[in-house]
């Protein structure tokens, strides 16, 4: 299991430098994308994108949120994460390289939601870095069958 996303396994956290694109804007990381994903309006969204993973999170809890966003941020998170570890190669290996690990965001913040504090939480991180994953492969597996055609 790995169970604090730190050190080596710090590429695993959304406050990680991960340039990615999302819905057409590039973000600096994951947590820029994510946070800006809540804003009503398309010129809230631009300014997440040079944020600083921490500006980004605490700027997201000041925003007007989009209606439905307890319905959607899950399927947010997915997209955000596969757009992370997909668009950026060396991610994508370290992620496939933690081979079939249980990932686990143990924090110390209280975040319950997310991750897990005490190995108390739901995890939602932890288990979408594992679908990422999954996903990532089988899409791997398809290109190299592909390739073989």
């Amino acid at each position: 299991m790995i169970s604090d996303f730190r050190g080596e396994y710090a590429f695993l956290s959304n406050f990680a430098d991960s340039p990615l694109y999302y819905k057409g804007l590039k973000f600096a990381n994951a947590e820029a994308a994510f946070q800006a994903q809540k804003a009503t309006d398309l010129q809230t969204k631009e300014s997440f994108c040079s944020m600083r993973a921490i500006v980004a999170k605490k700027t997201g809890k000041k925003i007007e949120l989009i209606s439905d966003w307890e319905k959607v941020k899950l399927s947010v998170m997915f997209e955000v994460v596969f757009a992370k570890f997909s668009q950026n190669e060396e991610l994508k290996q370290k992620l496939l390289a933690t081979g079939n690990e249980e990932l686990v965001e143990g924090n110390n913040w209280g975040d319950t939601f997310w991750g897990m504090v005490n190995e108390v939480g739901e995890n939602h991180l932890g288990k979408i870095l594992v679908k990422v994953r999954t996903a990532l492969r089988i899409t791997e597996l398809l290109a190299t069958d592909l390739r073989k055609m």
